[in-house]
């Protein structure tokens, strides 16, 4: 009777065991599918940083390359214009100030093509210093004056209304309001292109540039701050751009601490905005007023 009931007892305990035995096999081999898994996402991701230092060093290249060309065309348009070989007929003028502007925006789409390769790789540096709105404004205003041609568009730059000084790079910032500035000038026939900033919070300002252009469809909006996004739109078809300006204004933005949005309507016209700190603390606390 013992001995039976001692083998009764043991069967439990060997299936048990076997429990734990199979459980362990199963484990070590979940372990080994993981470690596998690890190890082919480290080759991928090391295949993807080469891949994008790949892309990185052929954008720069590239566009160090095209900066040769597009500066000496830049060139020798402004000495026709100039008359210095001799007067030009209208419309020979009005040819070579086409073809002035053209270069002039493909320059513009090659330096946001380097300096988007440039955000992508980590290149780009932020240099904070203390600087006033006013001055802000006045550089940008002194920007757009030559090529502000159409006397069917005003371009206004609001006196800043109790807004601190600003501890934050202001090329950074400045080039995120030209890119802004661009869009609604280009987008915009009749009316206005204001610009203002305001203090959104104490630690947080807000910069917009509002105009009364042709509008965004709401659908369209999620996507405008996304690489090489260009609306379907007749107008955008006429004036084509490279579809990288939004997308560097909102990496640049955040490298800066904030963010962008824009808000518009069909046919109204359309706002576009960045907010950053007012004191910029990326590389540690920011000095003391």
């Amino acid at each position: 009777m013992r001995q039976g009931s001692s083998e009764q007892g043991l069967e439990p305990l060997q299936e048990r065991d076997a429990q734990i035995a199979a459980l362990r096999a199963e484990l070590d081999e979940t372990n080994r599918g993981v470690l596998a898994l690890y190890a082919e996402l480290d080759d991928k991701a090391g295949q993807l940083k080469e891949a994008l230092d790949l892309k990185g060093r052929f954008l720069s290249y590239m566009s160090h390359e095209f900066r040769t060309p597009l500066t000496s065309v830049l060139s020798l348009s402004g000495i026709l214009l100039q008359g210095l070989d001799g007067p030009l007929t209208e419309e020979q003028r009005r040819q070579v100030t086409f073809i002035r502007s053209s270069i002039r925006e493909l320059s513009e789409m090659v330096d946001d093509l380097l300096d988007l390769a440039k955000v992508d790789a980590g290149r780009i540096t932020v240099s904070p210093e203390w600087f006033e709105m006013v001055d802000l404004f006045s550089a940008l205003r002194g920007m757009f004056k030559p090529i502000l041609t159409s006397t069917d568009v005003s371009l206004i730059f609001e006196e800043p209304q109790n807004v601190p000084r600003i501890y934050s790079d202001d090329r950074r910032l400045s080039q995120i309001l030209r890119n802004f500035i661009s869009n609604a000038l280009k987008f915009t026939r009749h009316g206005e292109v204001r610009v203002s900033a305001r203090l959104l919070t104490p630690r947080e300002i807000e910069f917009a540039v509002t105009d009364t252009g042709v509008g965004i469809a709401a659908d369209h909006l999620p996507a405008l701050f996304s690489d090489f996004v260009q609306l379907d739109t007749r107008m955008q078809r006429r004036l084509r751009g490279s579809g990288l300006g939004l997308s560097l204004s909102r990496k640049l933005a955040e490298i800066l601490g904030g963010r962008v949005g824009a808000e518009s309507e069909l046919g109204v016209g359309s706002r576009f905005w960045v907010v950053i700190p007012v004191a910029y603390e990326g590389a540690g606390k920011a000095p003391n007023l």
